[in-house]
């Protein structure tokens, strides 16, 4: 009878244990097989932390409205994060003339106009923003796997000529510790295992369903796919999209040597 009792309990702690690592991995069985087959082809956030840090070239064209342009720095480990605005009509300290640079170290937001600081609390938390969202813009199909995702497996949709395998990723806020955090509708192509387009959802902007899209073109900068060129669009009232701005990375570069004390503006300000 012992023995029939352990033997019992030990495989209830099994079907306990086994039912805990699917609700830690949040995920259906196609999900983490499409998930699977990207990481496949682009290695994973380990192929990409490998190469230390980037430097770009980062275009931000929204077409009448203006445009930001930057040079961007980041360093994988830790996620600090840095750039420069030559331009910048609509995100960073719009209406103002100079250089504007922005940092985000430690956790720690920075932000200067022509080496003066700035405290303002709302250009402060656009700082935190903007230099979150462009480090995971860069690096979001490398994170596909961190934790607190949630997938769900939604079908098929044709696209053109490509029949998309559609996954849902809505982030843990237990996780993630942000009391509104975005979601997304991914569109794996089958034949490439990338994902060729998503809606997502912004509710830092007041958009809290997935209803703007993005589509992505890559290419391969020193071993890594880089999605270089991303559209975004957004739906009329009859539903219909319409372009919305075109976001452009070049002049990319890894392993350049940066350590997160090269991005604190703490010195030298005016």
């Amino acid at each position: 009878m012992k023995s029939l009792i352990k033997s019992t309990l030990a495989g209830i702690l099994v079907a306990l244990l086994f039912i805990h690592s699917i609700n830690a991995q949040n995920t259906d069985a196609k999900s983490a097989e499409l998930l699977d087959a990207l990481v496949a082809v682009n290695g994973g956030y380990k192929t990409l932390a490998a190469k230390k840090d980037v430097q770009f070239h980062y275009v931000y064209d929204n077409f009448d409205e203006g445009k930001d342009v930057s040079t961007e720095r980041h360093i994988f480990h830790g996620e600090h994060s840095w750039a420069s605005y030559e331009q910048h009509d609509l995100n960073v300290m719009p209406g103002k003339k100079g250089t504007a640079l922005q940092s985000y170290v430690d956790s720690k937001p920075a932000l200067t106009l022509d080496g003066k600081a700035i405290t303002d609390p709302k250009a402060i938390g656009g700082t935190i923003f903007l230099r979150k969202v462009n480090f995971y813009w860069f690096t979001m199909m490398y994170k596909l796997k961190d934790p607190g995702t949630n997938y769900k497996y939604l079908g098929e949709e044709k696209v053109g000529d490509i029949t998309y395998d559609k996954v849902s990723l809505i982030y843990d806020a237990d996780v993630t510790k942000k009391e509104k955090n975005d979601e997304y509708i991914l569109y794996f192509n089958p034949d490439t295992h990338l994902v060729d387009q998503f809606y997502f959802s912004l509710p830092d902007w007041g958009i809290e369903k997935p209803i703007l899209k993005m589509t992505l073109a890559y290419e391969k900068v020193d071993g890594i796919l880089v999605s270089t060129v991303r559209k975004g669009f957004m739906p009329t009232e009859k539903g219909d999209y319409v372009p919305i701005g075109i976001y452009t990375f070049s002049e990319i570069k890894f392993n350049n040597g940066f350590k997160k004390e090269d991005f604190m503006l703490n010195q030298n300000l005016k």
